[in-house]
């Protein structure tokens, strides 16, 4: 198959998964204000003494308790692509879900309109992430409207992308921001906010990634780093039960500015998420495989 409109493709599709999962576990801002539907209090707030820490640690508990969550979210990631996320992910063991994503723009959302795609139905399993192609792609594919990226397969790409790619398909819930929270050196609490409705604590805070140390910090650090962020603000609105409702991300990447916005209702809701026929479904590797040797 001598495309490189396929190799692109499909490449693509793997980055714009991992974007947008990521919007939902990992980064996340509104482009504008930190403020809800009511007023903050308390101006820029107060530094986050142990009591606050610990509120923050009850809330990283009682997230990875809930299991699940639907999710909305839009991110932007500098000129490389901006794109609305909707659907549900769950955590309670390997991570699954079902998303919808709608590119917005930038060059990714270019690539993925020159091949007959303005959005995508994407799946996660525990072994796999399953993209759906538009309609011509798929004539490219031979009418296969599915790709499967194996975990293991994205995880040895060279150059450490492929293992960054895996960690945020392979670790959905919402848990980052407030290990990030918790592990930098100016937060505080904003104040109480209702944001769509429900009553919230509003947290923020301010992460370098330089700064980030310790060997709680290591992992973060290292993800922060493979991402490309250099400087990073994280605001959080959690409920009564310690639970999310509303995170905010924005930084500086190594090629640009990035923020993203998620919204979480329905903790605990079920969640699955059907693998797609095998006759229907093209394999990742072997696609890469072809593009390459043909290639040559």
């Amino acid at each position: 198959m001598r495309d490189r409109g396929v190799r692109r493709g499909i490449l693509s599709i793997v980055v714009v998964a991992a974007l947008s999962t990521a919007a939902g576990c990992t980064l996340s801002g509104d482009g504008g204000s930190h403020k809800g539907s009511s007023e903050a209090s308390g101006g820029r707030g107060t530094r986050v003494d142990s009591r606050s820490a610990s509120a923050l640690r009850a809330v990283e508990k009682a997230t990875a308790r809930a299991g699940s969550a639907r999710i909305e979210s839009t991110t932007a990631m500098g000129t490389m692509l901006s794109l609305k996320t909707d659907g549900a992910l769950g955590w309670s063991g390997a991570s699954v879900g079902t998303l919808r994503l709608t590119y917005t723009g930038g060059q990714l959302a270019e690539t993925m309109r020159t091949l007959g795609s303005t959005s995508m139905e994407a799946r996660l399993l525990p072994d796999a992430y399953y993209a759906k192609v538009g309609a011509t792609f798929a004539r490219r594919l031979h009418g296969r409207r599915w790709i499967k990226y194996a975990y293991d397969d994205l995880a040895a790409l060279p150059g450490g992308s492929g293992a960054y790619l895996t960690d945020q398909l392979r670790n959905t819930a919402p848990l980052q921001p407030v290990r990030l929270l918790l592990a930098a050196g100016d937060v505080r609490r904003v104040g109480d906010e209702t944001v769509r409705g429900r009553r919230t604590t509003h947290y923020s805070g301010t992460v370098t990634t330089a700064a980030l140390g310790g060997e709680d910090a290591a992992g973060l650090k290292e993800q922060l780093e493979q991402a490309g962020v250099t400087t990073e603000t994280v605001d959080i609105w959690v409920d009564d039960h310690d639970l999310l409702v509303k995170k905010v991300e924005k930084g500086e990447l190594s090629t640009g500015r990035m923020s993203s916005t998620a919204y979480y209702r329905d903790y605990g809701v079920k969640v699955s998420a059907a693998k797609p026929p095998a006759a229907e479904t093209a394999d990742f590797k072997e696609l890469v495989s072809t593009q390459g040797s043909s290639s040559r």
